[in-house]
């Protein structure tokens, strides 16, 4: 065989793998050097044991399964059982959605060294715990992004932040701990004008479609508001037609526990994630007044939970919504009736959302006076540390 045919051999046998490339050499040792892999190894470079295993499946008719995935170094959260969950469980509490609401990208302030001292909080020896660098390489591979997003960046931020995020976790951990409380996120979405608009969206069609030059003079506009059952993953979308009122925040939230009454029969307390906007603040007269109405409807005690000023993406509910605009910003949402549908055939976390739709007209500017809030001073209970920030009603019976 000349040195030009074992160059042109050796160079196809490098452009296989697998199955292919042991098939490959074993015909070779078969044709040039009478089925000898040592011959074959001396005159060709191959490997003596590759070459025996190709032979004995052209022999023997019998092909050996390659596991590719078994090979290498097996990553770190693969390694050690466990250590995901635990990852996750510790990112979620400092992960926010994508700012601009557009995508289902996540964004976390968690640094490996944070993530390094919050595993060994947990319980983790220090030989356990992979390195900082690793650590950060699973948040990224998890899919918790860990770049600074300017828009992210608070406006203000007050000097009760950090202690406001501790309040979250700790009641958030109370709720979840708890099987007769339910914690649920709450929040609206930006209203969505119905027309024959783009939305900046895309679609796998042969001709792009075709929407209006100008998104102006919508058909209707719908204010899309989320309830979202935290540790079950069920998330209910209803859509209203009207102001994003807090009697339009309380009907959605009547509207969601009524059509679910009997799934928990046996909650006796419900936490609610929210931020603290202008129709749903703590010192809103008219939505703590309406939420008293609920609580003693309902016999459940609620417990408002806030999260700081300008770190409402932080809300759990806030993910959704880039879930939702991502689905449906290809199709022409030019109806109402498409607009629901197509809500409806959205998954988050691999479930179906419920869509309801309120059809009524909310009044601006109601409220209750300072003197008619006075007689209803001792149902609301308010955090020493953060009276704005962690409010509780108590139901009254009868």
């Amino acid at each position: 065989m000349s040195d030009e045919s074992k160059e042109l051999i050796k160079d196809a046998a490098k452009r296989l793998t697998g199955f292919k490339k042991r098939q490959y050499q074993a015909s070779i040792a078969l044709k040039y050097f009478d089925g000898s892999a040592r011959k074959t190894e001396r005159v060709m470079g191959w490997g003596r044991d590759t070459l025996e295993k190709g032979l004995g499946e052209a022999r023997t008719g019998i092909r050996c399964l390659d596991n590719f995935k078994e090979r290498g170094r097996k990553k770190a959260e693969d390694a050690l059982p466990g250590l995901e969950a635990d990852v996750r469980a510790i990112a979620e509490l400092h992960t926010q959605a994508d700012p601009a609401v557009k995508s289902s990208l996540t964004y976390t302030r968690l640094t490996g060294k944070s993530l390094k001292k919050a595993l060994k909080d947990k319980g983790y020896a220090e030989d356990q715990i992979p390195s900082e660098n690793t650590l950060r390489k699973i948040l990224n591979r998890l899919g918790y992004n860990r770049k600074r997003v300017q828009k992210s960046k608070p406006v203000k931020k007050i000097k009760q932040v950090d202690e406001i995020f501790d309040n979250v976790h700790k009641a958030n951990k109370e709720s979840d701990e708890d099987p007769e409380s339910l914690r649920i996120s709450i929040d609206s979405k930006a209203k969505v004008n119905i027309g024959p608009f783009s939305r900046n969206g895309k679609s796998r069609n042969l001709k792009p479609r075709k929407a209006a030059d100008h998104d102006m003079n919508p058909v209707a506009k719908l204010v899309p508001f989320g309830i979202l059952d935290v540790m079950s993953g069920l998330l209910t979308i209803i859509f209203g037609t009207s102001f994003e009122t807090s009697d339009f925040i309380v009907d959605c939230i009547e509207n969601w526990w009524d059509a679910n009454t009997a799934k928990y029969a046996h909650i006796r307390e419900l936490v609610i994630n929210l931020d603290n906007g202008p129709n749903n603040s703590s010192s809103r007269t008219q939505f703590i007044f309406r939420m008293m109405e609920f609580s003693d409807r309902t016999g459940l005690k609620i417990r408002l939970v806030y999260y700081p000023p300008y770190h409402s993406k932080y809300n759990p509910i806030e993910r959704c919504w880039g879930i939702l605009e991502e689905h449906w910003n290809g199709e022409l949402l030019d109806s109402v009736t498409k607009a629901l549908n197509w809500a409806a055939t959205m998954t988050w976390k691999g479930i179906e959302p419920a869509v309801n739709f309120i059809n009524k007209i909310y009044e601006k500017g109601v409220k209750l006076t300072k003197k008619e809030m006075r007689k209803y001073g001792d149902r609301i209970k308010r955090s020493k540390n953060l009276p704005k920030w962690d409010v509780t009603i108590e139901p009254v019976f009868g």
